[in-house]
C-alpha cells in the first residue's frame, strides 16, 4: 500500500532582500568588501594561470614577498591596499579600474 505524500508547504516571501537583512545587522559593508576581494583574488589567479605565472614569479615582478602575495590572493582576507592590487595588475599586464556607483 502506497502512502500519499503531504502537499509541500509554500514558503512565505515576507522577508526583505538579503542586502536589507545584512544592512539591518550592520554586516552589509563587510559582506560587500569580502565579495569584492573574492572577485579580485579570482581574477588575479585566473590571469596568473592563463599566463602560466607562478606565485613566486609574480611576487618578484611586484617587488614584494610571497607572503604578501598570498594575502592578496586569499579570498577571505578583505584587507588589501589599492596600490598592492594595482601593482599586481601591472605585473600581469592589466590595470586596475575602480569606480563609485550610486547606492540603491
Amino acid at each position: 500500500m502506497k502512502m500519499k505524500k503531504a502537499p509541500a508547504k509554500r514558503l512565505s516571501h515576507t522577508g526583505g532582500a538579503l542586502a536589507d537583512v545584512l544592512a539591518a545587522d550592520g554586516l552589509l559593508d563587510e559582506s560587500e568588501a569580502v565579495a569584492i576581494k573574492r572577485v579580485l583574488a579570482w581574477q588575479l589567479e585566473k590571469s596568473m594561470k592563463s599566463q602560466r605565472i607562478s606565485k613566486q614569479a609574480l611576487a618578484e615582478r611586484m617587488s614584494t614577498s610571497r607572503s604578501q602575495l598570498d594575502r592578496l590572493l586569499d579570498p577571505d582576507n578583505s584587507t588589501v591596499q589599492l596600490d598592492t592590487v594595482a601593482r599586481a595588475a601591472r605585473a600581469l599586464g592589466k590595470r586596475l579600474e575602480v569606480k563609485l556607483v550610486s547606492a540603491r
